[in-house]
């Protein structure tokens, strides 16, 4: 978990698709996975492909099929319908009216930090700032209510157990009991706005969908609650991840961070290069919907394959010393995915760390690292569980 590279380096030097011990492959390198998630011909794992396995009884768990329902395990007609719906949610009209509050949630959140500093010399700079400006962005552009923030942190970090790759027996319970907390809040949350409709993000979705589905009310709350859960856990844990790696990348290095203090135009190259060498993201699953050939290996139809983004972003022949961390790299990296299930809070995740890092390079030019971060034990989602900063 501390370092990934050497399982990603032995992993791409026995190919670009290697067999998985559980059937199925790994793809390893940087052509061959942007194949996979840009190909009409390569599917995400739905109901349909789980129902086909030969022991689908791992694909029932309940928190499994919670997920199961939501965009990213959708795939055409159904997937286009809902994208289509939601249309381009970030725009650069939406993103400026969100500026202000995410740059308010900023100083409020570095000033907690500095706070901390002061008393206690050292903070975890995870849960004072990293945990919390995801929840505070999306919860006020839904307009959920600030006093719900922490019970949303607590079983999204439970309920992601269920989208590993090989979870145990105690994960997947862990998981049902946040999926049931998950199910009954944000039911309750579109009843309460149905009954209080507004000019909010919600409200608007919810006169969306009651006008979809006029005569059925309960196919219109199923699709609101899948969206609205969906939208609000995938920008939690991926963006908090990204906060916190680039604090750790950037403020380890002295010389580093000085550097981008005193050249802030390259802040958006920063945060490529901090997604390129670290992506919040390190495994998805696709199975190809019919015999083909991937980087020159036959691949069965409904065969799963597992794209590595972290082999990918540091694959030598599409990103050159790959190892290196170089904000001046201009490289390619693969960590909002491609294709139609491209990533679609990549805009707003990218304010939020340029407006994080700007403000928090400015004010606290002594910060530094006083240890490695802290990962969290999985495979598919990377999790900074803490990172302990001084000034």
């Amino acid at each position: 978990m501390a370092d990934p590279r050497p399982v990603w380096e032995e992993l791409r030097a026995l190919g670009d698709v290697v067999p998985a011990p559980w059937g199925g492959y790994f793809v390893t390198g940087f052509e061959a996975c942007s194949q996979v998630l840009r190909g009409r011909n390569w599917l995400v794992p739905d109901f349909d492909w789980q129902e086909r396995r030969p022991d689908p009884t791992r694909w029932r768990e309940p928190a499994t099929r919670e997920m199961t329902r939501t965009l990213s395990r959708l795939n055409p007609p159904v997937h286009t319908f809902q994208r289509r719906a939601l249309g381009n949610l970030f725009d650069r009209g939406t993103l400026e009216a969100m500026r202000p509050r995410i740059a308010g949630h900023v100083t409020r959140l570095l000033d907690r930090l500095a706070s901390q500093l002061r008393t206690h010399g050292e903070a975890d700079f995870v849960d004072t700032v990293g945990d919390r400006l995801p929840i505070h962005t999306v919860g006020q552009w839904l307009a959920i209510p600030a006093e719900d923030y922490p019970r949303i942190l607590d079983f999204t970090h439970r309920q992601v157990h269920a989208q590993e790759l090989l979870p145990t027996k105690s994960e997947l319970a862990v998981s049902a009991q946040a999926t049931l907390e998950m199910r009954d809040f944000f039911t309750r949350l579109i009843a309460h706005r149905r009954r209080h409709l507004g000019n909010d993000v919600l409200s608007g979705w919810i006169r969306y969908w009651d006008a979809q589905y006029p005569e059925d009310r309960a196919a219109a709350d199923q699709t609101l609650y899948d969206l609205t859960m969906f939208i609000t856990i995938a920008s939690l844990e991926t963006t908090a991840t990204l906060l916190a790696n680039a604090v750790w990348f950037l403020t380890r290095d002295p010389a580093r961070a000085d550097w981008l203090r005193r050249h802030p135009e390259h802040l958006d190259d920063a945060i490529d290069e901090v997604l390129r060498y670290d992506p919040p993201i390190h495994l998805n699953t696709r199975y190809a919907a019919d015999d083909t050939v991937l980087a020159g290996v036959p691949v069965a139809k409904d065969t799963p394959v597992h794209v590595l983004y972290g082999a990918a972003n540091h694959d030598p022949r599409r990103n050159g010393n790959p190892h290196a961390f170089d904000i001046r790299r201009k490289g390619a990296h693969l960590a909002f995915g491609g294709g139609a299930h491209y990533c679609l809070g990549m805009a707003l995740a990218r304010l939020e760390a340029r407006l994080l890092l700007g403000e928090l390079l400015e004010r606290f030019t002594t910060l530094r690292p006083t240890a490695g971060p802290t990962y969290a034990s999985r495979m598919v989602f990377r999790r900074v569980s803490s990172l302990t900063v001084t000034a």
